[in-house]
């Protein structure tokens, strides 16, 4: 898979690969030194994306589960090589989550640097 073009296009690729269950297609779009922070269920978090992989690989994929998944992309803001994304999803793995993204155009492909999310 090529990784997508724009800051947009990766967190369109980011839903699309969590609705599937493609942990294949999200290590594609997560920087290899990337880090995730946040809340889930009220536990903070901190670390590489690895526990958010096996979480994804283990449960069955909103699309074949019959899951309500709903994601909506809030906002996008390109300053030259740097990016930031926030995003609503509601009903993945059980949950609602605000995530916010920081991603950065390495050798001219952008990849999500950082993950910081919430679940509500």
């Amino acid at each position: 898979m090529t990784t997508p073009d724009s800051p947009r296009l990766v967190i369109e690729e980011y839903i699309a690969a969590c609705r599937a269950g493609n942990v294949a297609r999200l290590r594609a779009i997560f920087h290899p030194q990337a880090l995730m922070t946040g809340y889930l269920a009220g536990q903070f978090l901190c670390g590489p994306p690895e526990p958010f992989f096996a979480a994804v690989q283990s449960q069955p994929a909103p699309d074949k589960s019959g899951a309500d998944y709903r994601a909506e992309i809030v906002s996008v803001e390109v300053t030259g090589d740097v990016a930031t994304a926030t995003l609503r999803e509601w009903g993945y793995l059980g949950l609602d989550f605000t995530d916010h993204f920081h991603l950065v155009r390495v050798e001219g492909k952008w990849k999500i640097a950082s993950k910081t999310f919430t679940s509500h």
